[in-house]
Order: C-alpha cells, then structure tokens, then sequence
C-alpha cells in the first residue's frame, strides 16, 4: 500500500456559491479581502480571494440549477504535496476516483472522501506573484492593520457519519499528527484533531442528538465550516456588530460563528 501523502500547505478552500456578483460583494463587505485571481470561465466564474492570509476559491456556476438540491456548500479543500505522482497513487490504492483531472492538478471524488474534494497540487498560491494577478497583504497587515485582526486559517471541520471510520479513512490519505480528541457536547458530537499540512483536519460526527446530527440529515457528509484565527474574539464580536451580523456560539468551545443565513449559506468560525 503507497504511503500517506505528504503536504506542505492547504492552498485553498473550495467552496460553491451562487450569484458571481453577490459573493464579490459580501466578502468586500465584511472582510474586505481583495480578488488576487480571476478566473472567468464558460461554465463558471471563479476567483482566487484573500481572506486574511486564509485563500478562498469559490466557484459560481453560470446556471445554478443543478446545485439548488444541495444548495451552497464547501466542495473542498487543495493541499500543496510534495509529489503529485505519488498522491495520485495514494488516492487510486484507496479506490478515490478522480472528479476533475488538470494535469498539473487533480480533484478526487467527493463520494470516496467523505462528501470532501481533496484537491492535490505540487504549485503554490501563497504570495506567487508570478500566478497572482496582485499581491497578497501580509501576515502582519491582516492581524495587526485589519480591524478584525484576522490571523490565519486555524481548521476545516469535517461532518463524518462515524468518527473512527472518517479519522481512519483521513489518516490513510495523510501524514498527520492527532493534536486532540474531545467531545463537544453543546453540538453533540465528538471531534478529533489531525493536523495536516499547516492547519487542522477537525473530524466531527454526532454523538447523540444536537446541532451536527441535523446538520448531517440535511446536508450529508463534508466540509461544514472554516474556522479562521483571530487576534482577539472581543475585537472580532465588535467588528461584525458594526457590520450587522450578531455571531453565534462556534462548533467548539472558544469559537463563534456566523450563521450560514448571514453568510450566503455557509458556516465561517474565529476562534484565538
């Protein structure tokens, strides 16, 4: 059996969203984060857009009519690997089709990854000039200039039908170190930790009756949120008060979140 793949860095989040123009708007509006990739196409349009150092990719399909069963959601997440050849291989000894093949790239099927599109590619995004149509702000800019302090990408939360299977299934993908496994009792469920690349692969699954149980009856397996890191949660609270939108408790103690309604239907976290 191939070994886990190695990683280096998540590159970006990859999420589907309707209404090109729409989205542009909101992420201007409340993070300010600036486009530092375009990418029309004949079937979507696409961008490449800085969310305080944390790259997000969304895809807005020309028709929206086949995704409005599922509606918005996150399709998945791209690691920089060391060796794509060897990814590749990786994937196909676990029997993980590939969904879109790029040469240079490839998107496994999210079916075979728990509802997850784990994008693999031997490039980077972060501050290429060279890929990047302007530069990215700094680590510092964006912590310590932005008002709302934002400092990096902290995890992806994953919703798995059974934890021991998904981490199982996770780990066998990835190298990785389990940072932590807890329960989280105000969400119904039990997470554990797996720190892949430079953030944290948060496996979660319900253990009883809660808000991730009904997440997974209505949404099924994936990503459920972003959990970005910030400077200070107060600071943060303040920031989105004055921007209209009243965070909520977080999946986990420490966090807050904003409701997906207030978030063109996806769930984004902060956490210090």
């Amino acid at each position: 059996m191939p070994s886990p793949v190695r990683t280096i860095r998540v590159n970006h989040i990859n999420l589907v969203l309707e209404d090109y123009d729409r989205v542009v708007a909101h992420l201007d509006r409340l993070f300010g984060g600036p486009i530092i990739l375009d990418m029309p196409g004949e079937l979507w349009h696409a961008n490449l857009t800085d969310v305080g150092r944390v790259i997000i990719e969304f895809f807005a399909p020309k028709d929206f009519f086949l995704h409005t069963r599922y509606g918005p959601h996150f399709i998945g997440i791209e690691y920089q690997v060391e060796d794509l050849a060897a990814a590749r291989e990786t994937c196909a000894s676990r029997g993980i089709r590939v969904a879109r093949e790029l040469g240079q790239a490839f998107h496994s099927n999210p079916a075979d990854c728990h509802g997850v599109s784990l994008e693999m590619y031997e490039g980077y995004f972060h501050d290429n000039n060279e890929r990047l149509h302007q530069p990215m702000r700094s680590p510092e800019w964006w912590r310590d200039e932005h008002p709302l302090g934002l400092d990096g990408l902290r995890a992806v939360t994953v919703a798995v039908n059974d934890l021991a299977t998904g981490v199982e299934d996770f780990q066998a993908v990835f190298e990785n170190e389990v940072l932590y496994e807890e329960a989280r009792p105000a969400d119904g469920a039990n997470a554990v930790g797996l720190k892949i690349a430079d953030a944290v692969l948060e496996v979660v699954a319900a253990g009883g009756d809660g808000p991730l149980r009904q997440h997974l009856l209505a949404h099924s397996e994936g990503i459920r949120s972003a959990v970005f890191g910030v400077r200070d949660l107060d600071q943060a609270r303040g920031y989105f008060a004055e921007h209209g939108v009243d965070l909520q408790a977080g999946s986990a103690p420490g966090r807050l979140a904003i409701p997906a309604e207030q978030n063109l239907g996806v769930i984004f976290e902060f956490a210090e």
